[in-house]
C-alpha cells in the first residue's frame, strides 16, 4: 500500500478554507473544528558577505509528445494492383531539390487538392538521398525529405486526408517514393 504523505495547507490555502467556510453551520451534534495554525518557517538573518546569487528555478521537463498512432497500411491487394501496374496512379508530386519547408507546404497542398479531386492513390517521390556528403569538413544529412515526409503524414493535420501510405514499388521510385491513400471527401463543397 502507498501511503503519501499529507502536506499541511499553505497560509493562503487556510485563509481562503476560512472564507469559503465562514458562514456553514455544523450539523446538529457536531461542533466546529477549526484547524490549527501553521507554523510559520523560521527565517534566517543574513550575515554579512554570505548572500548567494538566487538560482533561477529550473522548468519542468516538459512532457513528450504524445506517441502518434500509425497509419493503416495500404491493403494488399491494392497494393499488388498497383505493383504491377493495374491500378492507376491519380496524382504524382515530385519534392526533389525542395527545402524542408518548401516541400512541406507543397505536399500539404497536393494532398488536399488531390482529396478535392476525388483521388484515392498517389504517388509522391521524395528521393533517396545519398548517405553522408563531405561538404567543406562538415557531415551534412541527405535523404531529409525520405525520412520526413512518412512523420508529415502522420501529423493532425494530414492525418484527415491520408488514409495510409507505403513504399513504392521499384519501378515507381522504390525507397524514395510513397504510395499514399488518400480519404474521400465526406460531404460537398460549401
Amino acid at each position: 500500500m502507498n501511503h503519501r504523505r499529507r502536506r499541511s495547507l499553505t497560509s493562503d490555502e487556510v485563509a481562503l478554507w476560512a472564507h469559503v467556510t465562514r458562514h456553514v453551520n455544523p450539523m446538529p451534534g457536531q461542533a466546529r473544528v477549526e484547524p490549527p495554525p501553521a507554523p510559520e518557517p523560521p527565517v534566517a538573518a543574513p550575515t554579512p558577505g554570505s548572500a548567494q546569487p538566487r538560482q533561477p528555478e529550473k522548468p519542468a521537463p516538459k512532457s513528450p509528445a504524445p506517441a502518434l498512432t500509425p497509419l493503416a497500411p495500404l491493403e494488399r491487394r491494392l497494393r499488388q494492383r498497383l505493383s504491377r501496374g493495374s491500378h492507376p496512379i491519380d496524382a504524382v508530386i515530385d519534392l526533389h531539390g525542395m527545402r524542408q519547408a518548401e516541400a512541406h507546404d507543397a505536399l500539404r497542398g497536393f494532398l488536399y487538392r488531390a482529396q478535392g479531386q476525388g483521388h484515392t492513390v498517389v504517388l509522391v517521390v521524395t528521393g533517396k538521398g545519398g548517405g553522408a556528403v563531405d561538404r567543406g569538413g562538415l557531415f551534412e544529412e541527405r535523404g531529409v525529405l525520405r525520412r520526413i515526409v512518412p512523420h508529415w503524414l502522420r501529423l493532425p493535420d494530414l492525418r484527415t486526408v491520408v488514409v495510409g501510405f507505403e513504399e513504392a514499388a521499384q519501378h515507381h521510385g522504390g525507397t524514395g517514393a510513397l504510395y499514399i491513400r488518400i480519404r474521400r471527401q465526406r460531404g460537398g463543397t460549401l
